[in-house]
């Protein structure tokens, strides 16, 4: 199979399909095979929300830059991943986009939120601009904990959606935490956010019980986010079956991270290689037409994904999953539970029920829980060394 090529301002990609082998190909908990499924696997690849730079929207806080070309890599890839968990929210993971077919409401709505203009709830505007509570200048590079961030931040305006979003921090998941959030039971924001339930007052055929619709959003649908840092300047290889066992689960949305000074969304592997999306591409800004439709060929990468070899991976990444029920939760919990039994795979985090006292478990990184934690996942975007303390493995 030649490789497709495309050139995009003036840099040129060579788009390889994928190799023709036995290993199966996993796409944020789906596994396919490349002699038997490739149109499938294509066909889920650009389904995903694909964010790149943009250039000519309006300018960011109405005097800043209008295009994010050099600087927005993160940014983008934080868009796509956080697009990932909408896309599960209110379309779920079967649905497909397939050019030229009308798309329903709802997937406009998810596109919407993150288009380049300052009112859509995850705009490059939106995030640019919140970050700079956290201590990020506009137009300044974003390591995958800033994003994760403001993403969380973000996310408390979007009532339609209606998330809970944890970052999972110091290595730690704390199951406590987690339920209460996604416990708290806030009211429903709307219909699109409430089970459908029968107008005739029955559910399931049977009539409403008092009280059932509150129980029904006693779980917000939750995103969990988990920055880790997986080694000093290269991956720890101890990690990379953890890591790949992460692509397979059916509450991936995979992670956000890259090579030093450029970020990916990594949806996926084959092999010893991640497959990922790739903002660094510069696109015009898109404006909704005279319909009010919003063309959206530009929003899906319709070549074959871009491979890269998982050992070339910065350590800096963050992990993303969708958990939309508490039964999602508890499998997920599970899921990772079984996953510390692996032969050869070392844990990337600890999985615990409630704030531990301390964090010593040896088979995790050893953060030491003070205000410096957040800068230390940082260190994706910055040339100066840091010391980084890591346990002994």
């Amino acid at each position: 199979v030649f490789p497709a090529t495309l050139t995009y301002d003036t840099l040129r990609f060579e788009y390889e399909d994928f190799p023709e082998t036995k290993e199966p190909v996993w796409i944020l908990g789906r596994k396919y095979s490349v002699f038997t499924e490739k149109e499938e696997i294509l066909l889920d690849v650009t389904s995903r929300l694909w964010f790149t730079y943009r250039k000519n929207f309006p300018a960011i806080g109405g005097t800043g830059p209008t295009s994010d070309t050099g600087w927005g890599c993160m940014l983008r890839c934080g868009q796509m991943i956080f697009a990932q968990a909408l896309v599960c929210r209110h379309l779920g993971r079967d649905w497909r986009w397939i050019k030229g077919k009308r798309q329903m409401d709802n997937y406009f709505n998810v596109l919407n939120a993150f288009i380049d203009k300052k009112d859509s709830y995850y705009s490059i505007h939106q995030i640019a601009q919140m970050g700079v509570g956290e201590g990020k200048s506009i137009g300044q590079w974003y390591g995958p904990n800033t994003v994760a961030q403001v993403l969380k931040k973000l996310a408390t305006f979007d009532t339609w959606s209606s998330l809970a979003v944890h970052i999972a921090m110091d290595n730690t998941v704390v199951m406590e935490e987690i339920r209460r959030l996604c416990q708290s039971n806030l009211p429903c924001a709307g219909a699109a956010a409430c089970p459908a339930l029968e107008s005739d007052g029955l559910y399931n055929g049977y009539p409403e019980e008092p009280g059932l619709r509150d129980r029904l959003m006693l779980w917000k649908p939750l995103v969990l986010l988990i920055p880790l840092r997986l080694g000093l300047t290269e991956i720890n290889e101890a990690y990379i079956e953890t890591l790949k066992h992460c692509f397979m689960m059916p509450q991936s949305l995979g992670v956000i991270g890259g090579k030093p000074n450029s970020a990916h969304y990594f949806i996926g592997y084959v092999g010893e290689e991640l497959i990922y999306l790739d903002p660094h591409t510069t696109q015009p800004a898109v404006e909704p037409g005279d319909s009010g439709c919003l063309p959206d060929e530009s929003f899906h990468c319709q070549h074959p994904p871009c491979r890269m070899s998982i050992a070339e991976l910065d350590p800096s990444i963050a992990v993303g999953f969708f958990c939309n029920t508490e039964a999602d939760f508890n499998d997920w919990c599970q899921q990772i539970k079984k996953l510390a039994l692996v032969r050869g795979a070392l844990p990337m985090f600890e999985l615990v029920e409630r704030q531990p006292s301390h964090f010593s478990n040896p088979d995790v990184l050893n953060l030491t829980p003070d205000s410096s934690d957040a800068d230390r996942l940082e260190r994706f975007f910055d040339s100066e060394d840091e010391d980084f303390e890591i346990l002994s493995l």
